[in-house]
């Protein structure tokens, strides 16, 4: 039976989740405060589709490493030191999660690998054109512990099934001959993939509503209630409206803790921010200069990729402070220093930065499942991954929402009460 489902954020997990149901036949609404989709932390991310990267933070490395780098404003890991309840209970579970490190890391790399064949499907299915290179990414580290650390994370991406290979600097520059610098060693993922996010997010959307999904833009839900159905109160250009609904889907990244609350979950997520420069590579030497293959440094924490043939894209850095989307310059210069050091043929004069607030669980694995409420589900929390999880994450969603209703249908969602201006 069709159903009507709601779907909150029109990001990477958002559109994704929208387009499964849609395929699945359900009536879907997406709903999002942005005037078009992917416009937040699905804008300019690091473009890596990257199962390589599934290691999870849960360390006690990172720790250790972001208390060292708290006096440094040009850490890639920077911890702002003023305590708030969120960020301690945050770090509270980060730490119990320690001891699972290695599980969730197999578990994530399990979970990319399958999402890159969903994803590819439906790229192909839909001819969306996001700048894909299947060129592989190329880890790079610049010391021996940082290389041995490397070996051991690889063995546990193996025993998920991906294959990962040691390369010497020589093989390093053969894989990629523009890249600069001294380095103990690297690892090479053949499979591994870059593009850009905001074109496949764009052109997923627009298929989307090929479909039949509704795009509800430029409008906030301002409440949430269960009453057996999902009663949300939308606001958009002085309208309000409540519309009843079979479903939700909760995809709102940073913001899903506070409409969880609203349906009686907890759901601990953390915005940690990243940032990104996009190179506009405007003459032919740029062009030249610019690496093809996709890059992970580990010391640095930043990645790149090449996205066309006019531009490459380098992103990273982890912030931990709370809804801040400030784009602060001492986060910015590191990462131009960066391309300049390993990439000194690249022109920097045309830089675009970007900040983004990656949604992050203490255990660095995404919330995907039903709530405590039978038809409130949630697909969020996919942190530094976002892109790379998300067609699996959304199949998994999709799946159980179709059994779900098979078992037990509900009448379908309508608008319950008339559009009221505020003043009414």
């Amino acid at each position: 039976m069709k159903q009507h489902v709601m779907v909150l954020g029109a990001g990477i997990t958002g559109v994704t989740t929208a387009y499964a149901l849609a395929r699945q036949g359900h009536h879907v609404t997406v709903v999002d405060r942005q005037r078009y989709p992917a416009m937040d932390t699905s804008f300019a991310n690091g473009g890596q589709l990257s199962a390589s990267n599934a290691e999870v933070w849960t360390h006690w490395s990172t720790l250790l490493k972001g208390l060292r780098w708290m006096a440094r404003r040009d850490a890639p890991l920077l911890i702002h030191p003023a305590p708030t309840w969120h960020k301690l209970r945050w770090f509270a579970e980060f730490m119990a999660q320690i001891p699972h490190y290695r599980a969730n890391t197999i578990e994530t790399a399990r979970l990319a690998i399958s999402a890159r064949h969903v994803l590819f499907d439906w790229a192909d299915r839909e001819g969306i054109d996001f700048c894909h290179r299947r060129e592989g990414i190329l880890h790079v580290y610049r010391d021996r512990a940082g290389f041995e650390h490397a070996a051991k994370v690889t063995r546990l991406l193996a025993e998920a099934g991906l294959e990962r290979r040691a390369v010497t600097p020589a093989e390093m520059r053969a894989i990629e001959p523009t890249l600069h610098g001294r380095f103990h060693g690297g690892f090479f993922t053949e499979s591994d993939s870059t593009g850009d996010i905001h074109l496949f997010t764009t052109g997923l959307a627009q298929a989307a509503a090929r479909l039949g999904v509704e795009f509800r833009m430029d409008t906030e839900v301002t409440r949430l209630k269960w009453a057996g159905q999902v009663r949300a109160t939308l606001h958009s250009r002085g309208t309000h409206i409540t519309q009843a609904f079979d479903a939700v889907v909760v995809c709102a990244g940073a913001a899903s803790p506070a409409f969880a609350a609203q349906m009686g979950d907890s759901v601990n997520i953390y915005p940690v921010k990243g940032y990104s420069i996009t190179v506009n590579l405007s003459d032919a030497a740029s062009q030249s200069a610019a690496p093809r293959v996709s890059l992970l440094d580990d010391e640095t924490k930043l990645v790149s990729s090449r996205l066309g043939v006019d531009r490459f894209r380098v992103a990273g850095t982890a912030e931990f402070c709370g809804f801040n989307r400030d784009i602060r310059q001492d986060r910015i210069q590191p990462l131009i220093r960066w391309v300049e050091q390993c990439f000194p043929g690249v022109s920097t004069r045309s830089v675009v930065p970007w900040a983004g607030l990656r949604p992050m669980t203490p255990s660095m694995l995404p919330r995907v499942g039903r709530g405590r409420h039978e038809n409130v589900f949630y697909n969020t929390g996919h942190g530094h991954l976002g892109w790379t999880l998300s067609a699996a994450t959304a199949d998994m969603v999709s799946q159980l929402i179709s059994t779900q209703f098979a078992a037990k249908p509900w009448p379908s969602g309508r608008v319950s009460e008339a559009a009221v201006s505020p003043g009414q």
